[in-house]
């Protein structure tokens, strides 16, 4: 529990109060799937101020966050609704904790899904997604294997292939001092070793399944799907902030894999298929703390716009 409790602390970013935002924000309410549990299924929503709706969206937060941290990190769901797609941020079936990638968030995301396309009447609404992290990982692992294929994807700075991220984290966890390993990889580790029922060495199959892309696999078989479908990937790869402050190299950073996703994608002939690199953009809130894994890295206005071309 206590490895646990920091890893929350980790990846989680300090809530906020929607009831005291200004009375000219959107509107915000929370709708449960299960009256029982209001910790899992369960989504936060941000109304448009005017109809008709240009559209819906579903923003996916970071591993351990909750839906009042992403609207503290970032303006972007104010902004969306500002511009009249109503925005949807998700919580999926083992709560904050969800990997967003195993079939059981995937699923979740399903039953979200046609609850508000459901009680909204969403049939013929432009339809995107979108999100931070792992929850970017989550919104293009959907993208791929939907039902209902989204307008647009979007994905900031996601892990995208988890061979590569369970070896960079093993190897941290060997190069570290003793009982010095960070926290964050002794859990992904172990939380990679049950979703996939072993390591790549073991499973490897498993790591392809979760993997919305994998450099391994000749086959290109996820991103085969998505050879149509317009996509940006976001990445603030500072090397220089990576190796001061975490030992880290960019064999650990997902730079690594959103480049060579993107660049394979357009090999396949997807030219609506996009990188976008960003400098000293990446800071958390409220302490406005440098770090170049952060909603920040994203120009909202801009991403607004390519959404709703």
């Amino acid at each position: 529990m206590n490895r646990l409790f920091l890893i929350i602390l980790t990846f989680s970013l300090f809530a906020i109060n929607c009831n005291g935002q200004k009375a000219t924000n959107p509107k915000i309410e929370k709708v449960f799937l299960e009256k029982a549990d209001t910790t899992k299924n369960y989504y936060t929503i941000i109304y448009p101020s005017k109809l008709p709706w240009t559209g819906y969206i579903f923003l996916i937060p970071g591993f351990g966050e909750t839906a009042e941290n992403v609207l503290q990190q970032t303006d972007l769901p104010n902004k969306l609704a500002l511009n009249g797609i109503l925005t949807i941020i998700p919580t999926f079936q083992d709560g904050v904790l969800s990997f967003g990638v195993d079939s059981l968030s995937q699923q979740s995301f399903d039953r979200i899904l046609k609850d508000v396309t459901s009680k909204h009447k969403l049939i013929d609404q432009k339809f995107y997604v979108g999100g931070f992290s792992i929850g970017g990982s989550c919104a293009i692992k959907y993208a791929e294997n939907s039902a209902i294929k989204p307008t647009a994807v979007f994905a900031i700075d996601p892990p995208l292939d988890f061979e590569r991220f369970y070896n960079s984290a093993k190897r941290d966890i060997r190069l570290s001092k003793e009982n010095e390993a960070n926290e964050e990889n002794v859990y992904m580790v172990d939380r990679l070793e049950k979703e996939t029922g072993g390591s790549p060495k073991t499973n490897l199959t498993g790591y392809y399944a979760i993997s919305p892309y994998s450099f391994s696999d000749t086959t290109q078989t996820a991103i085969k799907k998505l050879t149509k479908m317009p996509l940006r990937i976001y990445t603030e790869p500072d090397i220089n902030w990576w190796l001061k402050e975490r030992g880290s190299d960019f064999t650990s950073m997902n730079a690594t894999e959103c480049s060579a996703m993107i660049n394979e994608l357009n090999r396949l002939g997807n030219q609506n298929a996009e990188l976008i690199t960003t400098q000293y953009k990446g800071y958390r809130q409220p302490e406005n703390r440098r770090h170049p894994h952060s909603w920040s890295i994203v120009d909202n206005d801009e991403l607004i716009k390519w959404l709703l071309k």
